[in-house]
């Protein structure tokens, strides 16, 4: 684990921070939330669980299905995921062992009351500890900006997905690969200047997907419908010209968009 990884989910414990209300830590899918009146907790939880929805609708989520969700940080995904999609079994997977303490206790009675339907494991994206071809549909939802080797963690989605089995990611990266990117989300962005989130275009993802076999490899920009929405939010704590802000000028800048990326591997 990276140490900057290590300490914002660790000590720092993102997820107390108001700004992420509920328990959730995403920017959030606003696409059903109106915009032009005072947002409140209540419309933030709803935008980060209809992040969760949007991503589970593409994975193609069913009652008969076995899910894992990579980077599952407090199991609040997982939580949706059970009580609105019904399917077999969901494993929330992460790589820091605090956050998943704090989903076990997040979750004591849904463990208690579903034994065999919620399990939660500590694994990293490149080295999942699951079986080859154990699940039907793979999700990760703001995570994957952090994945050191989005290579390695296609490999490993590729090898837990039975045939027929579909993956969905939701994160943000750079609309390409222009030389100097990671630079100039550097200079504007407390996140990529400490290392936290990685500066990688989104065909990294996709030629990843690609080159392991995996197929129908399709990308959804879903930008407006997050960029605008969350920024409405930070201004609620963060003045313009904070750093937290620039993640819409980076986007209207045409430097970072926010994506879904889906594949499928081969029946």
């Amino acid at each position: 684990m990276r140490p900057v990884v290590q300490e914002t989910y660790g000590p720092a414990d993102l997820s107390r921070d108001p700004i992420f209300a509920g328990g959730f830590i995403n920017f959030g899918y606003w696409q059903a939330i109106d915009l032009d009146r005072p947002l409140g907790e209540a419309d933030r939880i709803r935008s980060q669980e209809d992040l969760y929805r949007h991503v589970m609708d593409v994975a193609g989520l069913r009652k008969d299905r076995k899910v894992l969700e990579v980077g599952c940080g407090l199991g609040m995904g997982c939580a949706v995921a059970l009580r609105e999609y019904g399917p077999a079994a969901v494993t929330g997977m992460d790589i820091h062992p605090e956050q998943l303490q704090r989903a076990r206790g997040a979750h004591a009675d849904l463990l208690r009351a579903e034994p065999e339907r919620l399990r939660f494991v500590q694994g990293a994206a490149e080295r999942m500890p699951v079986e080859d071809g154990e699940f039907d549909a793979v999700i990760s939802v703001e995570a994957a900006q952090h994945f050191p080797d989005l290579g390695a963690f296609a490999a490993e989605t590729s090898r837990v997905l039975r045939p027929g089995g579909r993956v969905a990611v939701a994160s943000f990266f750079t609309v390409d690969d222009a030389p100097g990117r990671p630079e100039e989300l550097a200079r504007l962005l407390d996140t990529y200047a400490n290392g936290l989130d990685i500066a990688r275009p989104v065909k990294a993802l996709t030629d990843a997907f690609t080159e392991r076999g995996l197929t129908n490899v399709r990308v959804e920009a879903i930008g407006p419908h997050v960029w605008p929405g969350w920024d409405l939010w930070l201004g609620q704590k963060w003045a313009p010209g904070t750093w937290p802000r620039n993640f819409l000028r980076a986007y209207e800048q045409r430097l970072l968009d926010y994506y879904v990326v889906t594949a499928s591997r081969p029946a």
